[in-house]
């Protein structure tokens, strides 16, 4: 029973939609705004810094305590493993929310700061490298969570460490499917530039 509950508290968890939250204090239902995605980049481009920082240190702070209840199901690796993806699941398919979140970049993040953190320093220095060249959120995304499950082999962390790197890596690909298909377009959304006829909500200060 303590093991169900602990993978059942980690998906719970990881279906709190932050930015949704977020939005909502400042009177927005983010959904409606930019891309219709609850994670820190609609929110940055719809709301501004504050907002998109709130919703990034929650959306990590989600992932790493998924992962965190994942380890209380049981001794050994694979149980904060289940722990990390299904934080991740949470995220993306939130029972809040009728099963539409995010893109779960950032709650992997956070799991995986609780799982493999050195495996996050190569991924971390790959996003931002690509962002600053590129100014592509969703390639720099996906360029980390390639690399991440390749990072997790090369260090050495548990075989279930890697195998939850790898499928929290399917999904936020996955999740991205519609951006994936833009960036071979070359139609895709540069940070920094404002998505066309998705601006800043009215009303909503600067």
């Amino acid at each position: 029973m303590i093991p169900l509950l602990a993978l059942a508290g980690a998906y719970l968890v990881g279906s709190i939609p932050v930015g949704f939250l977020v939005a909502r204090l400042a009177g927005v239902d983010i959904r409606r705004h930019g891309s219709g995605n609850i994670g820190a980049t609609n929110v940055l481009r719809s709301l501004g810094t504050a907002p998109a920082v709130a919703t990034l240190l929650g959306d990590v702070a989600k992932g790493y305590a998924g992962a965190w209840l994942g380890s209380l199901a049981g001794a050994g690796p694979r149980w904060a493993a289940a722990g990390a993806v299904l934080v991740v699941v949470g995220n993306c398919w939130p029972v809040f929310l009728r099963f539409r979140g995010g893109k779960g970049v950032a709650t992997g993040l956070g799991a995986f700061l609780r799982l493999a953190p050195w495996a996050i320093v190569p991924a971390a220095v790959v996003w931002l490298a690509l962002l600053a060249s590129f100014r592509f959120v969703s390639l720099a995304s996906l360029c980390a969570a390639l690399g991440l499950p390749l990072a997790v082999l090369a260090l050495g962390y548990p075989a279930a460490t890697a195998v939850a790197a790898a499928v929290v890596a399917a999904i936020v690909i996955g999740r991205h499917h519609q951006n994936i298909g833009r960036l071979l377009a070359g139609t895709e959304n540069r940070l920094g530039r404002p998505r066309p006829g998705g601006g800043r909500p009215a009303g909503v200060a600067r």
